[in-house]
């Protein structure tokens, strides 16, 4: 997945989405911490080419998925759905076109979506520019745009900030390029480019203040990962421990506003997690190992529950294994057992 693929649905439930074999999987929680359904199918019949989908969620708790799908010999388009609380079925797939009109699968899509509801999808097009398209407040979608930008790389990061403006960032040959909004409803603007050895698949933004987005990497020449604020230069925080990007999420640690991060180990293979105060990367952060070890291609995501309570969880797409853990009622950053769901 492209995104946090654990959600809060605006019930109090929690989903979690996942490709496999052409489709879209999602799991629910019956009831808010309770027992979950068996996976299902989304969005109809529709098949889906291979490769990551993306995924975002509005302020309004809606999550809305893109992926690409076949089209013809050689051929692929985008497509969306809107999944509107966990137990009621996502909409059917519908096509949403091809950065260059057409051609073959051109990148990883993201996706955002503004306090409007408007889900915005970006992905590179065949030139190595940026494209998006978005949704008209009256149904339907606007014409493809070009967002400019060259050498644009892999897996760019969509999210929407605390005003509900959409924001893009994107791994470019040179480092990592900045799009926003400056109000809502308008065009996105080309910004700010930082200049930094970048590892290819490591991106990871979160709306970290009313002000700010910051966007986490690994620096490529040394391992560290790194926090970025357009306007100032990145700082490094501590040491990755695995090659893609890190699970992030704001939440409140002993009466203090902390940003949490979490990673699978590449050595351990457990789930290592970081906490620090929220934009004083200064101070920098140690990794804490928890759970077992997991599949290679086990992913982490982060959210708070219907409660504020801090959920972990760990999903492999080999195994189909999810496992869950929630932060205990004491001081610090202590996470309860993980369970199998």
């Amino acid at each position: 997945m492209n995104g946090d693929w654990l959600l809060l649905g605006r019930d109090g439930r929690l989903s979690v989405y996942l490709p496999s074999d052409g489709a879209a999987l999602w799991r629910a929680e019956r009831t808010p911490a309770g027992p979950w359904e068996a996976p299902r199918r989304i969005g109809g019949d529709q098949e889906l080419c291979p490769g990551p989908l993306a995924v975002g969620q509005g302020l309004d708790g809606y999550a809305h998925l893109v992926a690409w799908h076949p089209t013809g010999a050689g051929r692929c388009g985008l497509t969306h759905t809107t999944h509107f609380r966990p137990l009621l079925a996502p909409l059917d797939w519908q096509p949403v076109g091809h950065p260059d009109k057409q051609g073959d699968r051109t990148g990883t899509p993201a996706v955002a979506v503004d306090a409007q509801g408007r889900a915005h999808v970006f992905v590179r097009n065949a030139g190595g520019g940026m494209n998006m398209v978005a949704q008209r407040q009256k149904g339907g979608w606007a014409p493809w745009r070009d967002l400019q930008g060259s050498h644009v790389q892999e897996s760019p990061v969509a999210l929407t900030t605390w005003a509900g403006l959409v924001e893009l960032y994107a791994p470019v040959e040179s480092g990592i390029q900045h799009w926003s909004q400056e109000a809502p409803g308008t065009r996105m603007v080309l910004g700010e480019h930082l200049r930094a050895a970048v590892r290819p698949g490591t991106l990871r933004a979160l709306a970290t203040s009313a002000e700010h987005t910051t966007v986490f990497y690994t620096d490529a020449g040394t391992g560290e990962l790194c926090a970025w604020r357009p306007g100032g230069k990145p700082t490094p925080l501590v040491t990755a421990v695995g090659p893609g990007p890190v699970a992030a999420v704001r939440t409140v640690i002993d009466g203090h506003d902390c940003t949490v991060l979490a990673q699978r180990s590449a050595g351990s293979g457990r789930v290592a997690f970081a906490a620090y105060p929220s934009e004083l990367e200064e101070l920098g952060a140690a990794w804490t190992e928890s759970g077992p070890a997991l599949p290679s291609d086990a992913t982490v995501s982060l959210t708070p529950d219907a409660d504020g309570r801090l959920v972990a969880a760990t999903l492999s797409p080999s195994t189909g294994q999810l496992l869950l853990s929630r932060r205990k009622d004491e001081a610090g950053l202590a996470l309860g057992a993980w369970e199998a769901v």
